[in-house]
């Protein structure tokens, strides 16, 4: 499957970059994004050591690295961290992660944090070139303590991370979700543990409700489009999930 260009207009793209074939990793397959303006790129969730070299393939149709301006870490994760140190070899622009965890990312084999910049956990506007802003949204405990999510206004998609993330079985793999319903059996149990409580679900749906969103784009699985964003938002808005569930003993109440 190719690159999927999420949104694209004469000088402003979103696009999802596949490295699907690279076959490097036998864990989860993880979604890494690319927001280009005018030359100026930003990459959100680079990827796990393995598939680093087909993304960096993937990105290079677009930009060279040195034109990427910021990475975005979602949160703390090897599926998105643990190429990290690889691309810094070619990359000088800032890294944002939530603050909670720049005393933990040394252990990716980081020598040198100088590099990285840490997110308030209010979240922060992000200017990358004159006209190119992005908005870093704040996503706690969804399911990372330091969880953030970025939204890109000019395309109107917000970059989720693990909120929406689908557990897709092989050869099922599709670029959307189209019809809800028939996509909800790959999501529930994903949510129902690795995402903290209602409580933080309705924090983060307070603080995106006045997003204009069109598209929802997770780290893992089909991205969200049309009524299957609406779709989403109100299941979710109405899960049990985590600290909801869990009983004495480590069982969960499903």
């Amino acid at each position: 499957m190719n690159n999927i260009p999420l949104y694209q207009s004469s000088s402003h793209r979103f696009v999802l970059l596949n490295e699907s074939e690279s076959g490097e990793e036998s864990g989860v397959h993880s979604n890494q994004y690319l927001i280009e303006h005018q030359g100026a790129g930003v990459l959100l969730d680079p990827g796990g050591f393995g598939v680093m070299p087909r993304v960096l393939a993937e990105l290079l149709k677009y930009l060279r690295p040195d034109q990427v301006r910021a990475i975005v870490l979602s949160h703390q994760d090897p599926d998105i961290v643990g190429g990290i140190s690889t691309w810094l070899e070619m990359i000088k622009a800032p890294v944002y992660v939530s603050h909670i965890w720049m005393r933990f990312l040394p252990h990716y084999g980081l020598h040198d944090m100088s590099q990285f910049v840490g997110v308030p956990d209010s979240g922060q506007a992000l200017s990358i070139a004159p006209g190119f802003e992005l908005q870093i949204v704040p996503a706690h405990f969804l399911h990372s303590e330091g969880q953030i999510n970025v939204y890109d206004p000019e395309s109107r998609i917000l970059f989720t991370g693990d909120i929406g993330s689908a557990m897709m079985p092989m050869g099922m793999e599709r670029p959307f979700v189209d019809d809800f319903e028939a996509h909800l059996p790959y999501i529930v149990g994903f949510h129902q543990r690795y995402m903290c409580g209602q409580r933080a679900v309705r924090c983060w749906l307070d603080t995106i409700a006045e997003l204009d969103i069109d598209m929802l784009a997770p780290q893992h699985g089909p991205i969200y489009r049309g009524r299957a964003v609406r779709d989403f938002l109100e299941w979710i808005a109405g899960l049990r999930c985590g600290l909801d569930l869990l009983q004495p003993g480590g069982r969960f109440a499903t």
